[in-house]
């Protein structure tokens, strides 16, 4: 009998993979990435300390999409944090991207941030 291959287990392997070489700091903290079927969540992480210093999701509010499961969603997430960064004094970030390809619904979060002001 052939097995479906456990996506979610591969993801966290390749998330822990990247994560040992990714460090978030006061003064330039991680963006941790998690993507969902129906959201997306983003929060800005100082591992020195294990707090999280901001965060913004298709759950909030400020948010108005038809769908929180596209591109166009991740987008206003992205602005969202960088905004919420920025009003915290945070410029400079880590970007972590959860152990996701670098594609999509990711790329377009941290495009958006990037255009909004961060740097990463």
């Amino acid at each position: 009998m052939i097995t479906k291959p456990d996506r979610n287990g591969t993801r966290k392997k390749r998330h822990a993979r990247v994560r040992k070489n990714l460090f978030g700091t006061a003064e330039r903290p991680r963006l941790n990435v998690f993507r969902s079927n129906n959201h997306i969540y983003v929060q800005l992480i100082n591992d020195n300390n294990g707090t999280t210093l901001a965060s913004a999701s298709t759950k909030d509010t400020d948010i108005n999409v038809d769908s929180t499961k596209n591109v166009d969603a991740a987008k206003q997430v992205g602005e969202m944090i960088a905004k919420r960064a920025q009003d915290k004094g945070y410029k400079s970030v880590v970007f972590d991207r959860g152990g996701y390809l670098y594609h999509g619904r990711v790329k377009a979060l941290a495009d958006a941030a990037r255009e909004a002001g961060l740097e990463f």
